[in-house]
């Protein structure tokens, strides 16, 4: 048990972890990381993903879904979102989703990640942050996905632009946004130029 205490002060508290990148901590990694997540001090959360939970008021707080994310992709070149955060745009939208959205270079699929469902697309490009401009972009382009009443969608559209920045939604627009995106907000900023 001793190499398996070593290991786990070599784990900080609230940080997930892959296996390789504990290896320098243990010479049996695979046998000491068994015995923390046995006992409870280290958790599982996917093959090869380890998180040393840390307590508060509640219990045992879970992974930052960006902390998850970040150490399946090996990387801090990702998107997170969620077509929940779609509701925020004021267009009538109510549906609220289970998982989240991954935009990145690497990986395409479902993954279930501590307990989560996250869906990643690889796709061309993204912004590095999100900003409402770039959500109505992503909106529209995924409009035909989405349970909702979308019809009622395109009548708020023209009514909710004044919300936006124009420069910066044509931007998002330009950078984002696909061929169905830009007729839908080509036509609904039309009558706004005259």
């Amino acid at each position: 048990m001793k190499n398996a205490e070593k290991l786990k002060s070599g784990m900080q508290l609230g940080k997930v972890y892959r296996r390789q990148d504990l290896e320098g901590l243990s010479t049996a990694v695979d046998r000491d990381l068994k015995r923390l997540v046995e006992s409870g001090v280290v958790r599982k959360l996917s093959g090869g993903l380890y998180y040393r939970p840390e307590k508060n008021v509640f219990g045992f707080a879970p992974p930052e879904d960006r902390d998850l994310v970040r150490a399946f992709l090996k990387s801090d070149d990702f998107l997170l979102t969620s077509y929940t955060y779609f509701n925020r745009l004021g267009l009538g939208l109510t549906q609220v989703y289970n998982h989240h959205l991954v935009y990145n270079h690497k990986r395409t699929g479902d993954f279930r990640l501590g307990g989560r469902r996250f869906t990643f697309r690889v796709v061309p490009a993204y912004p590095t942050e999100l900003s409402k401009e770039f959500l109505l972009v992503d909106l529209l382009k995924n409009l035909r996905k989405l349970p909702d009443d979308t019809s009622a969608v395109l009548r708020n559209l023209r009514s909710s632009l004044s919300k936006f920045d124009r420069s910066k939604l044509e931007e998002n627009l330009e950078l984002y946004g696909n061929p169905g995106a830009k007729k839908i907000l080509h036509e609904a900023l039309a009558p706004l130029s005259l």
